[in-house]
């Protein structure tokens, strides 16, 4: 960029900004979600169909993070089923809406309507959308997928046995991993039973009932037991590979950070074992440096390299919102605005810019809710996190000056509302 050099210290404007944010402004995921790649940001998918032909309403998570909506959304996608969506709150995060409260008794979610008819539970989802629509590689209540179904559900009990179960010490921290590798070493031989990298030979819609856990367990176990399920169990690592090379899971795929700290209050708790591994994977995860591990192509959390264009992603995604983010982020408006700025410039040009004093602690806070996908996609996160980390150790007043922690008994810090609110009067173009 012309200039930049001369005026390193000087942030962009956000007229300048904007215009840097262009080619992501004007790519199809950001100007027609409905039917550009799989988005969290979408409220409509046609797969080239009239609006007129959509049967399907799926009721999912403004913050695109419940994992009961996630193996639904998945299947909507792969199958290439159009459908509308509504979001809604989960309660973790906000007050459901009353509109919704009222359609659906408890307020559970997903739920989808198929041709009128209301719909509640995943896997009750599914075997309707399977009836309607027909199966994804065997059906679910196939008698081959039956047994595995079985599994993923000792899988999931092992996992909670180990991560929100606070163990005594060592000892008991190591039957919790020897319980939960039991079940996925049976989980690796069942995918290696038959060719290709996925369940019953092709991607069907029991890989699709695995992935929302998997996702999560991957997540958290790095996170709070320093324990690596990839590096561990190659075949699931092939699995989690070939899920990577498909653009609706790339879509719906959240990251290491944002299931970290979405658990606990999902959970009730999750505990961390307190090795030097662990601490080590939890400071990386939350501040990096990325990739989490070495050598390159190793990386735990993701096998996809970053894309060209994640940095003007992740610009175009704060100025969608960026009016209410400055209002409430601790700083205000008018504190967080430079800071903001300088970190946003650092990210597009890789040149320093150091923030006014007292600026650190507004921006780990911007930095620490950033959510993937509701927000961006995974490696445009890490940029994002990984500017706004920089730009904060230049404050001169207090470099490592925190932002208001993580909340772990509910996420209300992440309350949908004023972003819906503002995306209507946000200058330039939600999070």
């Amino acid at each position: 960029m012309a200039g930049v050099a001369s005026e390193r210290f000087e942030p962009l404007d956000w007229e300048a900004l904007t215009s840097e944010a262009a080619p992501a402004l004007a790519s199809l995921a950001f100007r027609d979600p409905a039917t550009g790649p799989t988005s969290a940001q979408a409220l409509w998918r046609l797969f080239g169909r009239p609006e007129g032909e959509v049967r399907v309403t799926l009721y999912r998570d403004h913050h695109a993070w419940c994992p009961y909506c996630q193996k639904v959304w998945l299947w909507l996608e792969e199958k290439q089923i159009p459908y509308r969506i509504r979001k809604v709150t989960m309660f973790c995060y906000g007050q459901k809406e009353p509109w919704y409260t009222d359609l659906v008794r408890g307020g559970m979610l997903p739920a989808l309507e198929l041709d009128g008819r209301l719909i509640t539970e995943s896997d009750r989802i599914l075997e309707a959308l399977e009836v309607a629509f027909g199966p994804m590689g065997l059906g679910m209540n196939s008698r081959e997928a039956l047994p595995l179904r079985q599994l993923e559900r000792q899988l999931f009990r092992a996992w909670c046995q180990w991560l929100c179960v606070p163990s005594c010490g060592a000892a008991e921290e190591a039957r919790g991993q020897q319980g939960f590798d039991r079940f996925a070493e049976r989980l690796a031989i069942a995918l290696a039973a038959d060719p290709g990298p996925f369940l019953l030979g092709e991607l069907g819609t029991v890989d699709l009932i695995f992935v929302p856990y998997l996702e999560r367990m991957n997540a958290s176990l790095a996170y709070y037991k320093g324990y690596l399920l990839r590096e561990r169990h190659p075949a699931i690592d092939r699995w989690f590979r070939a899920l990577e090379q498909r653009s609706t899971y790339l879509g719906t795929q959240s990251d290491f950070h944002t299931h970290a700290h979405d658990l606990p209050p999902q959970m009730g708790g999750c505990y961390a074992s307190g090795t030097p591994q662990q601490k080590d994977l939890a400071q990386r995860i939350d501040v990096g440096p990325w990739p989490l591990v070495a050598p390159p192509g190793s990386d735990p959390e993701t096998s996809q390299g970053e894309p060209a264009d994640a940095a003007t992603i992740a610009l175009a995604r704060v100025l969608r919102h960026r009016n209410t983010l400055l209002v409430r982020n601790p700083l205000g408006p008018d504190g967080l605005d430079r800071p903001l700025r300088c970190a946003l410039t650092r990210l597009i040009t890789g040149q320093e810019c150091p923030p006014p004093p007292g600026s650190a602690r507004g921006l780990r806070y911007l930095r620490d809710r950033i959510s993937v996908p509701r927000d961006m996609p995974l490696h445009a996160a890490r940029l994002l996190r990984r500017s706004l980390e920089a730009t904060a150790c230049l404050d001169p007043a207090d470099p490592s000056a925190a932002g208001e922690p993580i909340p772990v008994q509910h996420r209300r810090d992440q309350d949908p509302s004023p972003f819906l609110a503002g995306a209507h009067r946000s200058a330039g173009v939600s999070l």
